[in-house]
């Protein structure tokens, strides 16, 4: 008779070099990362390569999974991570000239993680009614990818003024979008 592990227990042995345990979670969890990549990408080969970049992340980043919440949720937040990384990386290579184009087209994503787009209109009205500077950065780092080091040396203020400006601005967005 055979243990079936929990994915707690096969987290822990990954992170203790144990990599073939990463086929059980593979199996497991694969088609909740593949729907997550496919409904922020709407691409099925973009979709299926982000699903093996979140599978190489979780071999690196597994020994932080402490247990405190299910490991689905865990895993469903580093999905979301890897595809926005993936995302920014993407506009910031096209650069698009239309800054209220690439804004419409940017996904907002809420504490529940909705798959909302959001209406040009209205996110030209709410970032209209952003102070400048929470703009800006906004701006620079959600829809053009810059870094908070690039962000800062473009502006001329640290990297901590450039994430608190961030925070600032994706908090009031939130506000003015709910």
């Amino acid at each position: 008779m055979s243990t079936v592990l929990s994915d707690y227990e096969l987290a822990q042995a990954i992170s203790h070099g144990s990599v073939a345990c990463i086929g059980d979670l593979y199996e497991r969890h694969r088609r909740m990362v593949y729907s997550v990549c496919l409904r922020m990408t709407g691409n099925v080969m973009e979709a299926e390569d982000l699903t093996q970049d979140v599978f190489m992340q979780l071999m690196k980043k597994v020994g932080s999974f402490r247990g405190d919440s299910k490991f689905s949720t865990w895993l469903y937040r580093l999905t979301i991570n890897q595809v926005l990384m993936h995302i920014r990386s993407t506009v910031r290579r096209r650069e698009s000239p239309n800054m209220l184009e690439a804004l419409a087209k940017t996904r907002i994503v809420k504490h529940s993680f909705s798959d909302r787009v959001v209406d040009g209109i209205t996110l030209h009205s709410a970032l209209a009614k952003l102070p400048p500077g929470s703009r800006s950065v906004f701006v620079k780092f959600d829809v053009e990818g810059y870094n908070h080091e690039e962000i800062a040396g473009l502006y001329g203020f640290s990297t901590g003024n450039s994430k608190s400006q961030l925070h600032k601005a994706r908090r009031k967005l939130r506000k003015l979008l709910a």
